[in-house]
């Protein structure tokens, strides 16, 4: 589980969200330990994604930069317009991702990153869990 969601958090395309299902439907751990694991790996991808931005920004024109310079335009004026609170987005599709490296590259403060990144994604993993149990 752990590292299904830290691969998903990173600009590396995976799903977290099925394993984390089937692990619960499976019955093998506790939902609640499974959520935080699931949390604790995300939230570290999007940490890796920070500091990409934070500090590799300097090689986004090279051709394996893991970020398209269109995707980084639409996160960074996403992320200039709502600010920090744009990081509650972190966990949808397509733009949290680079929505987590644009918080790096605008130089967000790491604490405040990490407080707001763990509500978002927590939050999805918690509704994810809570729905699962309720409909099997």
């Amino acid at each position: 589980m752990f590292l299904a969601a830290l691969v998903a958090a990173t600009l590396i395309p995976a799903q977290s969200e099925a394993v984390l299902v089937a692990l619960i439907l499976s019955a093998s751990q506790p939902p609640w330990l499974l959520v935080t694991v699931a949390t604790f790996g995300n939230v570290l991808g999007s940490a890796i994604n920070w500091a990409i931005g934070r500090f590799a920004i300097r090689f986004a024109d090279r051709r394996w930069f893991p970020v398209s310079q269109p995707a980084l335009d639409r996160a960074s004026a996403w992320y200039g317009r709502w600010g920090h609170w744009s990081l509650l987005g972190a966990w949808l599709p397509v733009v949290g991702d680079p929505l987590t490296l644009a918080a790096g590259l605008l130089r967000e403060p790491f604490w405040r990153f990490a407080m707001i990144v763990t509500l978002a994604k927590g939050g999805r993993y918690l509704a994810l869990a809570w729905a699962t149990l309720r409909l099997s």
